[in-house]
């Protein structure tokens, strides 16, 4: 009888009434205590409707129905497979997708789909995997934006590979919180890349000069995270030292930087990464630096033998000064760990001596300028000195100018 009467009526009258019509009908169907039978006749001329020609009708049931739960599944999603308009109401908005559902339509809908999904409220790991891969660069972007989509490392470094040369995107992904530290190496990585290709091209510095930046920046970066990592979760420096190594980027100087950054976490784990032994025997014989385990550790991890005086330098430059790498210090070399190895590799007398107190020298003034730059911060925070006001007895200039 509902269906009787309602399809009477929609024949003569114009797609805004029947928008209307459908919009209060959905109503009805929410919210009004209905008869199953009833029920069910309004569940089929909602199934009518996704047939109807006018974008107005099945935009009105989409807007109605988005967010229930008792809204009939196959009108849904249907509807999410509709033209993009209708398809973003319901995509970006109902809670009876599933993430198979969700995954189907990133991969079936174009662009305006995808962002509807993207946007959503809570967005499942597998979903936001899938928008990854095949989702638009304008579908991505909001994917980097939604606080609440959960995007694993793995999905943060596939979006990096894909549009890791837009600036926009490598700034929506540093603002995501809790990013893990491999992304946060990689978009150093990419920020680097870029300004490499900016400066060059302006012509402001050499590509060489340029690389090395790049390097030493990235670098930071890999100390840092390695430092937070190792308070943060157990075996982390020890991911870190693999990925690095698979990668290529786990390089001595890399190693001897974190030395000189009060940071030991960084050097245990590449040596029981490249050594095979497990931790606790790697971190023993560290702390004995000067005995032979230690030269035959160094010697199984493959580091080069005329870097060892360095390595050892500044492990007991480590114990000696006592310093960490804390927060405020982040991944800044510590000037009196530099000084001490300089001091310490002074007087080497091998081919490749020239070469490591080169980086030395280097690392030297790296420090010099950060600590530099440390004291100055400091001392701009700290309030000015309230001098007193000066007092003038007016009785007192009176009496001295009437004597005189």
């Amino acid at each position: 009888m509902i269906s009787r009467h309602f399809f009477a009526w929609a024949q003569n009258v114009a797609p805004g009434e029947r928008a209307e019509g459908v919009a209060s009908l959905v109503q009805d169907y929410l919210h009004m205590d209905l008869a199953p039978e009833e029920r069910r006749e309004v569940e089929d001329i909602f199934t009518v409707l996704l047939d109807d020609p006018s974008i107005l009708v099945r935009r009105a049931m989409a807007e109605g129905l988005a967010r229930a739960l008792a809204a009939p599944h196959h009108i849904i999603l249907a509807l999410a497979l509709d033209q993009p308009d209708i398809a973003a109401v319901v995509l970006g908005r109902s809670p009876l997708l599933s993430e198979i559902e969700l995954i189907e339509c990133v991969q079936l809908g174009g662009a305006a789909a995808q962002i509807a999904i993207a946007e959503r409220p809570e967005l499942p790991a597998s979903v936001a995997q899938a928008l990854v891969d095949a989702g638009s660069y304008e579908a991505v972007m909001a994917l980097a934006l939604n606080g609440g989509a959960c995007i694993s490392t793995d999905g943060l470094l596939s979006i990096l590979a894909r549009f890791g040369d837009d600036g926009a995107m490598r700034e929506a992904i540093l603002a995501r919180p809790g990013l893990p530290g491999l992304v946060r190496i990689n978009l150093a990585g990419e920020a680097g890349r870029a300004l490499t290709e900016f400066a060059v091209g302006a012509g402001w510095l050499s590509a060489e000069r340029c690389d090395r930046l790049v390097r030493e920046s990235r670098e930071k970066v890999m100390v840092t995270v390695a430092a937070d990592s190792a308070e943060q979760a157990t075996g982390a420096p020890l991911n870190l030292a693999r990925h690095l190594r698979v990668s290529g980027s786990l390089t001595p100087g890399l190693l001897l930087r974190g030395l000189l950054s009060a940071d030991r976490s960084l050097f245990e784990a590449a040596l029981c990464e490249l050594s095979g032994l497990p931790f606790s025997k790697v971190a023993a014989l560290i702390a004995r630096s000067e005995s032979q385990g230690f030269h035959a550790l160094y010697q199984r991890a493959g580091l080069p033998g005329w870097l060892l005086p360095a390595f050892q330098a500044a492990l007991a430059a480590q114990r000696e000064f006592d310093l960490v790498c804390d927060e405020a210090n982040g991944a800044r070399l510590m000037r009196p760990l530099v000084d001490h190895v300089l001091d310490a590799c002074a007087g080497m007398t091998s081919p490749e001596a020239g070469k490591l107190i080169a980086l030395l020298r280097r690392f030297q003034a790296e420090a010099a300028r950060d600590e530099a730059r440390s004291f100055t911060r400091n001392v701009a925070a700290e309030p000015e000195p309230v001098e007193p006001p000066i007092v003038i007895d007016l009785h007192i200039e009176r009496r001295t100018l009437l004597a005189a």
